[in-house]
């Protein structure tokens, strides 16, 4: 069985210390992965450090090269790293090559805004003075990648602190290691200079730990859960650490009468079942109007009882396992909540016998507003959907919990787009659109969802500071 290597002061290193990575369309040990402990991370941000002092001055042109050669790299081995995601994670292949896709494609945007980073002259109120505002790199940063999207969301922080001058230890997720391991492989590919790019994995509160602690330590990006977030926020007051935080999501889908239902069901079965539901803009909680309310119904269960259950190597695979058992049950759990709180299950409810960690997919009605799973982020195959009858209630039902990821509307009615894109308190709204992630756009929450953006050019921001220059010329 391999042990993979962690990437340290430009050297591959397999370490004594390792654990193992699962298969979970199977439950079983497939690889290993190369352990560190705090000291070795205090030394990463060390070198990186000293990197920093070099890296920062390296112009923009020149470090766009650099990564639009990564992307080359991935791109290359597209089919192997793929299918290294769907074996730690158990996404469908076909998901796992998109996931490639758009890490390649988030790598040549960051490329292209690397030369895009822009000050700007402010006019004087006095004569004789001049004000410049210039950007500047913040330093080394710590960045934190989850599991459930392991390749795409570490592109989104690596790449742009990168773009932006930074030097960066990424610190992946123990359950889903081995992609990051590929991605610093194409890195490594392309010769960068020493130490700006280093991966760590090891104890996750150990290593947080050493981030937020450690002076040299600019910055902390991280993808993950509210709970984590919120321990990250009290670790970094006594340094007043600045934080990106992407976290959990309850994103609610609203279908009014008016909409393209066809489309609607097509939009809603892709903003819920992608990544077997383990997404955090997963539509969570799905609202019908009442007059499409029985006939969205009726196409949803035709959909979703045919969705295919497969280990994701299967090119037919439509539903892969979940992460672990875990979460298996607590699928199970809501499911069960929402039956015993009044919702009528329609298809699916249980978890798959045999091995690995699958569910089926699963379509409730009829659930009530104080089920689990339509205030807890559910992270599984299952569809919770209810009934309203007005606009009004519609966003007092969409907008009444603590998070604010992201939210999805279908419908025809132009007014109503707009009168909805400002009313809904999200960070991304999909409008008749399943999939409204993309490059160029920023990516973040509101409310208990997180702060800060990623992509777009709000995304390299968040590794540059801003200065005023003033200057008095008499």
């Amino acid at each position: 069985m391999k042990t993979y290597p962690v990437f340290l002061n430009g050297n591959w290193e397999i370490t004594p210390e390792s654990i193992p990575v699962v298969n979970p369309a199977s439950g079983e040990e497939h690889a290993r992965m190369s352990v560190v402990g705090r000291s070795r991370v205090a030394q990463a941000l060390s070198d990186a450090h000293a990197a920093f002092a070099t890296w920062r001055h390296v112009p923009g042109k020149a470090r766009g090269v650099l990564l639009e050669r990564v992307a080359d790299e991935m791109e290359r081995r597209r089919e192997e790293i793929a299918r290294t995601i769907t074996f730690e994670n158990g996404k469908p292949v076909t998901q796992s090559q998109g996931e490639v896709a758009m890490a390649v494609d988030h790598l040549r945007w960051f490329a292209g805004e690397a030369r895009r980073i822009y000050g700007r002259i402010a006019p004087p109120q006095m004569d004789g003075k001049r004000h410049l505002i210039v950007k500047s790199p913040v330093g080394v940063v710590a960045a934190i990648s989850p599991w459930n999207f392991p390749l795409v969301l570490a592109v989104r922080k690596v790449a742009p602190a990168l773009a932006a001058g930074c030097t960066v230890i990424l610190k992946p997720a123990s359950k889903t290691p081995l992609c990051a391991v590929a991605f610093a492989e194409c890195i490594a590919a392309v010769e960068p200079p020493h130490n700006i790019f280093q991966l760590v994995v090891g104890p996750s509160a150990e290593i947080a730990a050493e981030f937020l602690e450690n002076p040299l330590c600019r910055k902390i990006t991280f993808t993950g859960s509210t709970e984590v977030g919120q321990k990250l926020i009290a670790g970094a007051a006594a340094q007043v650490k600045p934080l990106s935080l992407e976290l959990g999501g309850n994103a609610p889908v609203l279908v009014f009468a008016d909409c393209d239902l066809d489309e609607a069901v097509k939009g809603v079965m892709m903003a819920k079942f992608r990544n077997t539901g383990q997404s955090c803009i997963a539509a969570n909680r799905i609202y019908v109007q009442r007059p499409v309310y029985a006939r969205f119904l009726e196409l949803m269960t035709e959909k979703v009882r045919v969705l295919k259950v497969a280990d994701g190597l299967d090119p037919d695979s439509q539903i892969g396992p979940l992460i672990d058992r875990e979460a298996v049950a607590k699928a199970a759990e809501h499911v069960d909540d929402a039956v015993a709180g009044g919702a009528k299950l329609l298809c699916g409810g249980k978890p798959v016998p045999g091995a690995g960690f699958f569910f089926e997919p699963t379509l409730l009605a009829d659930v009530g507003r104080g089920s689990l799973c339509m205030f807890e982020e559910t992270f599984a195959p299952i569809a919770p959907v209810s009934a309203f009858d007005t606009e009004k209630e519609a966003i007092e039902l969409a907008n009444g919990n603590s998070y604010g990821l992201s939210a999805y509307v279908f419908t025809r009615d132009a007014s109503r787009i707009f009168r909805l894109a400002d009313a809904l308190e999200a960070g991304t709204i999909g409008i008749n659109d399943g999939l409204p992630t993309t490059s160029q756009c920023p990516f973040g929450g509101m409310k208990h969802s997180g702060w800060g953006r990623e992509l777009g050019t709000e995304g390299l921001d968040e590794f540059l500071e801003t200065k005023h220059v003033s200057i008095d010329l008499d």
